[in-house]
């Protein structure tokens, strides 16, 4: 992320600010609310997921002047659409999904709701409206895409749950690419575990099943074997905190070795080389458009470096090693536990996101590893003792496929809160 600032830096470029539409500080950028009297589930949807009639802005100024609208719905919203479900907006996002903040220069920039106005803090990207949108109650379930943590990160910063999808189990079709072949995912956030199966079962059809039949063959935390991953740079009262939520589930935990932490160092790089790289691949027609913000530019020309430098080809290379870490592991644990985040999320700055504040924002995250590997992820907030933010996250990761066994792990650890 350092070369993001240098070659930001010297592009010097910037948008203009424009609120977005909405009730709720910028968290939509298209909104319509549910009648009186609604009995149907509110989905509120990332706006890097076609809604048929509606351009696709994937957060930018340039694609929303420019793109025409979607012509039909996104393949994920298929089941939503059967069942009746009432979508009430369209959310905000960082643009292009490259950064983890979820400033947006254009649409404007939504604050956690865990602070105030007085003492804004990020909502996390690059899904911030996603996340603001359950935390607020202005939604019951919302979709989010994650192709570096942006469904985890968001739900971090803003107290609420957080669910990475396998790569490949639900259809990108009509959704805004960034990584589509490696990364790049749909997920559910929910303000508690009952709204996020619910947003699950929207997007996998036979969920309800699934997560019912898991919760019957692990209905305690005695029944889980979890691998503690420590992580170095953390906040001890994160740590803390996280361990405090794993001893109340009464799950049995082990600490993972310092050969797991260095393949999990190693593959947070490739993950984010991988990352850029793909933002050139997907992206690059959009590079030297007005209207794209200058640290949007830079990923994409850091992402043709890689490329041109070897270092794309040598992380892909590098992934089939750390699949088999994970998959050893997961024959001595049922999970992985670690922080989402290593901080607290940092106030929102005054002017705007620059690619210092992106890079040190996006060093927080704990999260890229898992969509390199391509293995579902459970966001879950956690108490926090320390600090103006009474809110942590928790990182649960499992199997491929095992969306279910994980929800019924964050519906233990959820149960102690009470």
């Amino acid at each position: 992320m350092a070369r993001v600032l240098l070659v930001s830096l010297a592009l010097n470029g910037c948008t203009a600010t424009r609120p977005a539409r909405g009730p709720t500080d910028h968290a939509f950028i298209h909104y319509w609310p549910a009648p009186e009297g609604n009995q149907a589930l509110r989905l509120a949807v990332k706006d890097f997921i076609d809604v048929k009639g509606y351009v696709t802005s994937a957060g930018s100024e340039y694609v929303a002047k420019h793109n025409p609208p979607a012509t039909r719905d996104a393949e994920c919203l298929k089941i939503a659409r059967e069942r009746g479900v009432h979508i009430v907006g369209k959310t905000n996002a960082s643009e292009f999904g490259v950064t983890s903040s979820g400033v947006n220069p254009y649409f404007g920039t939504p604050r956690s709701p865990l602070t105030d106005r007085k003492h804004r803090v990020i909502s996390g990207g690059s899904s911030s409206g996603s996340a603001v949108a359950v935390a607020t109650n202005l939604a019951d379930v919302a979709f989010g895409t994650d192709t570096g943590g942006s469904v985890r990160i968001p739900a971090a910063c803003c107290g609420v749950y957080g669910l990475k999808t396998t790569f490949g189990l639900v259809s990108l079709k009509g959704v805004f690419p960034m990584s589509p072949k490696n990364l790049d995912t749909v997920g559910p956030l929910a303000k508690n575990i009952p709204n996020l199966v619910r947003g699950m079962s929207l997007l996998k059809r036979g969920f309800e099943k699934e997560y019912a039949e898991a919760v019957a063959d692990r209905p305690t935390g005695r029944n889980f074997t979890v691998g503690r991953l420590y992580v170095d740079g953390t906040d001890p009262a994160i740590d803390q905190a996280v361990d405090a939520a794993l001893k109340k589930a009464g799950f049995k935990v082990i600490r993972l070795n310092e050969r797991f932490k260095e393949a999990w160092d190693q593959a947070q790089k490739d993950g984010l080389t991988i990352a850029v790289g793909d933002a050139w691949t997907n992206d690059d027609q959009y590079r030297n458009k007005r209207g794209v913000s200058a640290v949007t530019k830079a990923t994409i020309l850091l992402g043709q470096v890689e490329h041109l430098t070897g270092g794309y080809d040598r992380a892909l290379q590098n992934r089939s090693s750390w699949q088999r870490w994970l998959r050893r592991t997961f024959q001595q644990v049922d999970i992985i536990a670690l922080p989402t985040l290593k901080k607290q999320p940092p106030p929102i700055p005054r002017f705007g996101g620059s690619a210092l504040f992106e890079a040190t924002t996006f060093a927080l995250q704990n999260t890229v590893s898992f969509n390199f590997s391509g293995n579902p992820a459970l966001a879950i907030p956690v108490p926090l003792k320390e600090g103006e933010i009474p809110m942590t996250s928790l990182q649960l990761v499992g199997p491929r496929l095992s969306e279910a066994e994980l929800l019924n792990a964050g519906r233990i650890v959820a149960s102690k809160r009470l």
